[in-house]
């Protein structure tokens, strides 16, 4: 096989252009912009590539939009993540193939049937974008906050990249024909190394921290118990919690129609029963859409457990031993006094929602049921809003929390429970500070329960305290003079090796061009030769 049909040559151009034979056309204008837009489309993907990943932590938030629209329990984010790894990996191919054609001087012949799947990547990307803004909109403060932790090593790897593609910027601004053109592809590259190489002055993070000035670690909340090891909000979430080390009990609570406290987070709203129970099955001529609609014999006869095994939310199941899946097979609605019992005896906290549509009765037997049980009144974190003073004059010994910080401060209490996203982290290192407890929920991935252990959280929430409480500092931490120190190194680096590329392009296409020249010059003397050689005289 010849150098010019090699075995690279024939892949790299039917892969992207599906002409297996070097037709050596190429419409020049046609091909740059195809090529401009196979590079945008990429970057695109990957941008939504990292949102992805990123909302991997709030899974279970676009789970649970699915399941109040559909009453059916689907996966959707991993159904989402899998389309998007697809649409990414095609698109960074195709801008992988087109750059293996310009490195080995093949016409960039983009084939109609990519540019159709680009398009449709683009419309999913756009859909996606789109569906956040409208149905997640919560969602885009966290992207915002990832790149807290993210962005150090995103500019490393940018300077990486600019590295290695300023060969085929180079090498096009050589060959390029008019000074305009030259002028535009230098004026970019300038402005696009130049944002790329002083972003750092811009970007912050708590992590850029002195090892010695690391908050001390929040403490672990089990979100309705341990969601990933067991049934959530049943006993054996709770006590598989217990294993975690978790400081509180996090959970929900409604009233039956004979007016007992259970445990139960799906409520009238949002399909009550339906998603963790069989329900269906045990009642399905009974009007099961409020929690007063059954008694709390009723409730007890409901499987809380079988639902955890068939449909695995968290892909965890296979992790547990045949012994644990029997025992989450038999798990049952516990009730409000069971946990209290269970906190008691472990000495842990509890807090918790109440859900209810009378608000003042079911304040009334809650409050009743945890004073009977004898639990030590420090250990209730009370976080429903109404009737508080009703709690303070009942039970004075309850610790108040907020979700909002201005009532919090009128009231005098020093205790919060926010989403994660809901403030900044310099406003956590000032809330701190003022010595304010402040819970975050809910926080499942790694990258970010380090950014807020470094930016100093009390507490956190989360569905996966098994894998938190393994974490013995945060993921990374370093000094701001030694990231000062590697970020102007990483800079210089690059800077001398894109002006060795410069010089050695340059070098190339000037001698390739000389070349060229007396190769012409050489042909155009033997025409010369042969066209007057029957005029000069012979020897």
């Amino acid at each position: 096989m010849t150098q010019e049909e090699s075995c690279c040559r024939v892949c790299s151009r039917g892969l992207y252009s599906c002409h297996w034979r070097n037709s050596g056309k190429t419409h020049r204008k046609n091909a740059c912009c195809w090529f401009s837009v196979v590079t945008l489309v990429s970057v695109l993907s990957l941008s939504w590539m990292y949102i992805c990943l990123i909302t991997f932590n709030d899974q279970e938030d676009v789970n649970w939009k699915g399941f109040t629209k559909l009453k059916t329990w689907v996966n959707w984010f991993m159904v989402l993540i899998i389309i998007s790894a697809v649409i990414t990996c095609y698109c960074v191919l195709i801008l992988l193939f087109a750059l293996f054609q310009v490195a080995l001087g093949e016409p960039l012949n983009l084939h109609w049937l990519h540019k159709i799947f680009l398009f449709f990547g683009v419309l999913f990307i756009v859909f996606g974008v789109a569906g956040i803004s409208l149905q997640w909109r919560q969602e885009w403060p966290t992207v915002l906050l990832s790149l807290q932790a993210s962005a150090p090593f995103l500019q490393f790897g940018a300077v990486g990249a600019l590295t290695l593609l300023s060969s085929f910027v180079f090498k096009g601004f050589h060959s390029a024909r008019g000074k305009w053109s030259k002028f535009l592809i230098a004026v970019i590259f300038v402005t696009m190394s130049a944002t790329i190489f002083l972003c750092p002055l811009i970007i912050q993070s708590p992590c850029l921290i002195e090892k010695h000035e690391i908050p001390e670690k929040p403490n672990l909340y089990g979100h309705r118990g341990a969601p990933m090891l067991a049934p959530e909000n049943t006993m054996m979430s709770f006590e598989s919690s217990i294993t975690c080390g978790v400081t509180a009990f996090e959970t929900d609570v409604q009233l039956s129609k004979d007016r007992i406290p259970f445990l139960m987070h799906d409520n009238e709203s949002f399909g009550f029963l339906l998603r963790t129970t069989d329900v269906k099955k045990k009642f399905n001529d009974k009007d099961f859409s409020s929690s007063s609609n059954l008694t709390w014999k009723e409730l007890q006869t409901l499987n809380a457990g079988e639902w955890f095994l068939e449909t695995d939310p968290f892909r965890s199941v296979s992790s547990l031993s045949e012994e644990e899946k029997k025992t989450a097979k038999n798990q049952s609605i516990p009730s409000l006094l069971q946990l209290l019992n269970l906190a008691k005896q472990h000495n842990i906290s509890v807090i918790f929602d109440l859900y209810s549509p009378n608000q003042e009765n079911d304040t009334v037997d809650t409050v009743d049921t945890i004073l009977r049980s004898g639990i030590d009144q420090s250990l209730i974190l009370w976080l429903p809003p109404a009737e508080r003073e009703y709690v303070r004059k009942t039970a004075p010994g309850f610790i108040q929390v907020y979700n909002n910080e201005s009532e919090m401060l009128d009231n005098g209490e020093d205790h919060l429970n926010v989403k994660y996203s809901k403030f900044s982290t310099d406003e956590i290192r000032v809330l701190r500070s003022m010595n304010i407890t402040v819970n975050l929920w809910v926080v499942n991935d790694r990258w970010l329960f380090s950014l807020l252990w470094c930016a100093g959280a009390s507490s956190v929430t989360t569905n996966s305290c098994h894998l938190l409480k393994e974490m013995q500092q945060p993921d990374w931490t370093l000094g701001p003079s030694t990231y000062r120190i590697i970020w102007i190194i990483v800079d210089i680096v690059s800077f001398l090796i894109m002006i060795g590329l410069y010089i050695f392009q340059r070098k190339t296409y000037c001698f390739r061009h000389r070349k060229g020249a007396e190769k012409q010059g050489d042909n155009i003397s033997a025409w010369n030769e042969k066209e007057l050689s029957p005029f000069l005289p012979t020897a």
